[in-house]
């Protein structure tokens, strides 16, 4: 579904990411672990075409969109959830949701003028606070708005940056178990960047590590356990 080759990013002439090769296959979940400052946010925001790629090619279900603008990425099915939410504030959590329907224009002759209903059934909370304006929200609401406003607009990846972070253990569960449900029953590719390793490994089929730009080591999660892989994140 989704391959980086070579995939190179900048910041004025600074690089921040070096030659990465990723796959993620459909359905597939495949975390992406490393320290703070590494480039993995970087990578989230390239893949979903909010910075440049400088080097290499990025392949999405056969197309190469390293060209492609954010908006038509959005449209083909890329979808991110960035690091703090990114929800906005002095709208209500309806509103929110509703304005991730308009990705939907061009990809359907006639895009939904609904919320779906499963947006509700995965995340009640959001059902009894519909009216209530997003600021106003916890953050574990608030990252289930995130997600949820995420799924409206129909992804087949979801681009995940740190959903733990900052969370109460209980929603983190409740996310967690979303996320399982995302993949089984909605089929949707999930990239997680996460610190949580317990919670990556709960989620994830595949591993990559990355420092200071470049991938240094992958492997399945079935196979190797977090504390294989917890001292190349303080490196």
């Amino acid at each position: 579904m989704l391959t980086l080759e070579k995939m190179g990013a900048s910041y004025g002439v600074s690089p921040v990411l070096t030659a990465v090769d990723l796959e993620i296959g459909a359905g597939e979940a495949v975390t992406l672990l490393g320290r703070n400052g590494v480039g993995k946010t970087t990578l989230l925001r390239t893949i979903a075409g909010l910075h440049p790629i400088s080097t290499g090619r990025l392949i999405f279900e056969g197309d190469d969109v390293t060209a492609m603008p954010a908006y038509r990425r959005a449209r083909s099915g890329i979808a991110l959830v960035p690091q703090g939410r990114g929800i906005f504030p002095h709208l209500t959590v309806e509103q929110n949701l509703m304005l991730g329907l308009s990705s939907l224009t061009g990809r359907q002759s006639q895009p939904a003028a609904e919320i779906p209903p499963h947006i509700f059934e995965m995340f009640p909370a959001l059902q009894r606070l519909r009216s209530r304006k997003g600021g106003v929200l916890s953050g574990g609401e608030q990252q289930q708005l995130a997600l949820g406003r995420a799924l409206v607009t129909q992804p087949r990846l979801l681009l995940l940056d740190e959903p733990t972070e900052g969370i109460q253990p209980s929603i983190v569960q409740q996310i967690g178990e979303a996320l399982n449900r995302i993949r089984t029953e909605l089929k949707i590719a999930i990239l997680l960047v996460e610190q949580y390793l317990r919670f990556a490994w709960a989620i994830a089929d595949r591993y990559y590590v990355m420092q200071r730009g470049r991938i240094v080591r992958s492997g399945e999660t079935r196979k190797e356990t977090p504390d294989l892989v917890a001292h190349l994140l303080n490196v």
